[in-house]
């Protein structure tokens, strides 16, 4: 059965400084790899996490499946059919995207109320009479009372207008819903009512979830399979608790390692990761995190790891040449 939502070797490539000035010196403008050769499908109604730390690709890669940001290679299938640049109305509604943050997402000079009507009406999702209405619904199904629609969004909290933008990106009734970092800019107690939001909406309305984040705690609460990204490529794929559980790639079991638990001490000067990543202009040969990695032999900077299944899994996949094997052994 095909998937609901299928990316196949991604490849995003941003172009760096002056084009004319590089003609000049002589040598083509460099490119930045921001996505590289990803690939991952998402089945319908589920739930997809894709974490990694700031700046490895992961808000490229939503941007991409939107359509915010153009394909350098390879491509977004929805049903089978490629996703090209331009898209009509109808395939725009198909996937949605919630923001980081909330008060930047927002029209300030818009109501509540104009903010939804204006997409049902623009992309009549229902006749104009209905219109009222259907901003309450939404408004309900976000669980904000109906009486915060004359409001403008600088009168309302954080949590309050993220919800307002989750009820934007449903007013055109999507089957996918993106969530880019949607928790981020949030205060802790706020944050878990949003990602429950998420998750009774799934129930609900049937949606498929794609939520990234740099958090490995909020991805586990709504995710039901994980996709590990590091400087722009996908490191490990598979189910959560899997994943969690028995983390196969050195830099998975490193994101893990330094995420705060709760009642342990971090000892001072241990870091789970050491050193900074290479710039996305000038990548190691092989795998590209090995110059942090604890596992690191001579194969690593020979050739690049594939994504391979496990052993005893096909669900779960590593881009580690030590992946399913301990070099140390």
């Amino acid at each position: 059965m095909t998937a609901l939502l299928e990316v196949k070797n991604l490849t995003v490539n941003f172009r760096i400084g002056s084009a004319i000035a590089a003609r000049l010196r002589g040598q083509p403008p460099p490119d930045l790899k921001a996505v590289d050769n990803v690939s991952f499908e998402v089945e319908r109604s589920e739930s997809v996490g894709i974490v990694g730390e700031s700046g490895c690709g992961k808000s490229t890669i939503a941007k991409a499946i939107v359509g915010l940001v153009p394909i350098t290679a390879g491509s977004v299938e929805l049903d089978g059919q490629p996703l090209t640049e331009k898209r009509d109305k109808a395939t725009t509604r198909r996937i949605q995207m919630v923001f980081q943050d909330p008060g930047s997402s927002l029209n300030p000079s818009l109501t509540v109320e104009r903010t939804l009507a204006e997409l049902l009406t623009v992309h009549k999702i229902v006749p104009k009479k209905e219109v009222p209405e259907r901003c309450g619904e939404l408004m309900d199904l976000v669980e904000l009372p109906r009486s915060l629609l004359p409001a403008y969004p600088k009168r309302m909290s954080g949590g309050q207008r993220q919800r307002v933008g989750i009820a934007r990106a449903l007013a055109l009734d999507p089957e996918i819903l993106i969530a880019d970092e949607s928790v981020a800019a949030l205060d802790v107690s706020v944050q878990a009512p949003i990602l429950n939001l998420f998750n009774s909406l799934r129930r609900e309305l049937g949606l498929t979830l794609l939520f990234i984040s740099h958090d490995l705690a909020v991805v586990r609460h709504v995710s039901d399979r994980v996709v590990v990204v590091y400087l722009g490529t996908v490191m490990e794929d598979g189910p959560t608790e899997q994943v969690f559980n028995d983390p196969r790639h050195p830099y998975t079991r490193a994101l893990m390692a330094a995420a705060p638990k709760f009642g342990v001490k971090k000892e001072p000067g241990k870091s789970a990761l050491t050193g900074e990543p290479p710039s996305a202009l000038d990548l190691p040969s092989g795998c590209r995190f090995r110059t942090r990695c604890p596992l690191a032999q001579d194969i690593c900077a020979a050739s690049e790891p594939e994504l391979v299944e496990s052993p005893t899994d096909a669900e779960h996949l590593v881009a580690c040449h030590f992946g399913w094997t301990d070099p140390r052994t």
